[in-house]
């Protein structure tokens, strides 16, 4: 048995089929059918080919993580077809909600491409298995990484997944505030109408020169840190930092691409943020040499901080109408998965840290 990441992957991946498929949560309304009526209906005459390339590729996936989990957890019986019905099934409950919202059309044309999805993903994971791929991958992972932290490995994949989100600031992950408060506050108005539940009104500040400088280089420092915890040789660490910040650059400039247009996708790159990066690059050439343990601890310390100065800010009235374009443009679905990725995925490394530092065995 094989301890192994597909099966984290593969619920967060769950997670984002949900959002994606009943998005956006709102207006549902009974039309006084059953369900799993449209399984009954003729099938469409309209589709694009667009339309039967996205619902199979958005199902390969899940197929994969999941066929992948139950072979390298030792359950090699049935594995493949478990997992294409699982898949199946997911599918058939997407498209029966979608029937009781009004923006959303059940389809079995889009059940049937789901399900062949999810079987292909399946296939091409036992297929890696039996040609022994996998065992590469994880040899490879045992030289590299530290055992029992799949989850470091989680996060590491989702960062740059996260970065596709518009940031009102390069690396700036996790500015939530300003966003929060009006929600919070018509949260606790819509519970009680007592007036002491009212949520405080924080006074942002427009981010001065330094305070970017700063959380550009925490904010590319994190990722490394966070690869620190889990990588034991120098060598290797020195290898995954040169990869990561580049990785970074590499997709913050493709998401300023989509959101600005390609003659942008470097007008990010101010002063102020190639100076952050540079002091990143060489706060973690600094702090290579660090064990385990102490990286968890730096790491915490840096997105404490990170997360305290980014959200003492607004995110401008020129960010927030890129990100109306998002919201109401052709990236909306992609918008939804990564906008919560972007938004999340520092609290889920501040946990996973927690834990790691909370540890009374943990391996310095």
């Amino acid at each position: 048995m094989h301890k192994t990441s597909a099966w984290p992957l593969a619920l967060i991946y769950a997670a984002l089929i949900v959002y994606a498929s009943l998005y956006p949560f709102s207006e549902w309304r009974n039309q006084g059918i059953a369900p799993w009526a449209f399984l009954s209906a003729p099938w469409s005459r309209y589709w694009t080919w667009f339309d039967v390339v996205s619902n199979v590729l958005g199902y390969m996936p899940m197929g994969f993580l999941l066929a992948l989990s139950a072979l390298r957890t030792g359950r090699q019986r049935g594995a493949i077809w478990i997992s294409t019905v699982i898949c199946g099934l997911m599918s058939l409950c997407m498209e029966s909600l979608q029937s009781y919202l009004p923006m959303r059309v059940a389809d079995k044309m889009d059940l049937a491409m789901n399900f062949l999805g999810a079987g292909a993903g399946a296939v091409c994971a036992g297929a890696l298995e039996r040609l022994g791929v996998m065992q590469r991958w994880s040899l490879f992972r045992a030289r590299w990484f530290s055992p029992n932290d799949r989850w470091a490995l989680v996060l590491l994949a989702l960062w740059p997944l996260a970065l596709l989100f518009p940031a009102a600031l390069p690396f700036g992950l996790g500015q939530v505030l300003e966003r929060a408060q009006p929600a919070l506050a018509s949260l606790l108005a819509a519970l009680s109408d007592a007036p002491l539940l009212v949520v405080p009104h924080a006074e942002l500040a427009p981010m001065q020169p330094v305070t970017a400088f700063f959380c550009v280089a925490l904010g590319s420092l994190i990722p490394c840190m966070l690869g620190y915890c889990v990588i034991v040789s120098l060598q290797r660490r020195l290898l995954f930092l040169l990869v990561t910040l580049c990785l970074g650059i590499a997709v913050t400039a493709l998401s300023a691409a989509l959101s600005f247009g390609p003659a942008r996708a470097w007008a990010w790159m101010s002063p102020p943020v190639q100076a952050g990066w540079v002091l990143g690059l060489v706060l973690a050439l600094v702090l290579l040499p660090l064990r385990a343990r102490s990286c968890a601890a730096w790491l915490l310390l840096a997105l404490v901080l990170h997360l305290s100065l980014l959200n003492q800010a607004p995110v401008g009235s020129y960010f927030s109408q890129t990100l109306q374009t998002w919201e109401q443009g052709r990236f909306i679905r992609f918008h939804g998965i990564t906008q919560w990725l972007g938004w999340l995925w520092p609290y889920a490394t501040l946990l996973f840290v927690l834990r790691r530092v909370s540890r009374p065995t943990a391996k310095n």
